[in-house]
């Protein structure tokens, strides 16, 4: 089998950022897959699982209710190695196209109070693995070291 596109980038020289892991078209509908990495794969420790969750709550959440990419968002969800996670927007865009949308939602998510979205048994198969604290924490430091003054390095994968 063809190893896929995802596993061709180098990940010992990927950084944190905003990435286009690919556009897909699918009879006309253009896909633009995103690569929202937060840790620096195989250097840093990975996201443990109830902050990934959390994140995953809180940004599908916002994501789904933006005024103006509610409709666009198809997917906002974790990798499975736990370095980041992958949106996937119906239309064809840059990473730093969606740089201010990334702010407005790790700026959400690391402001976020009170009881996380979906974080309740009969909404969620696994509603007690959540850490909100954590994933504030995450959602900041994301902010602050990558989204805040992003670098072109940090928006289009390695050679």
């Amino acid at each position: 089998m063809e190893k896929i596109a995802s596993f061709m980038v180098n990940h010992l020289t990927l950084l944190p950022g905003v990435y286009v892991s690919r556009i897909d078209d699918f009879d006309g509908k253009v896909i633009t897959t995103f690569d929202i990495r937060m840790t620096r794969p195989n250097f840093e420790p990975v996201m443990n699982t109830a902050e990934i969750h959390t994140i995953e709550h809180l940004g599908a959440t916002f994501m789904r209710n933006h005024k103006k990419y509610a409709k666009k968002t198809v997917y906002f969800g974790p990798m499975g190695c736990r370095t980041g996670f992958y949106l996937l927007l119906e239309g064809k865009y840059t990473s730093k196209k969606i740089v201010p949308l990334m702010k407005e939602m790790f700026d959400f998510i690391r402001k976020f109070e009170g009881d996380v979205p979906g974080a309740a048994a009969r909404d969620c198969g696994n509603y007690l693995d959540m850490n909100l604290n954590m994933a504030k924490f995450l959602a900041n430091k994301y902010y602050e070291e990558v989204l805040e003054n992003i670098t072109d390095d940090r928006l289009k994968y390695p050679d």
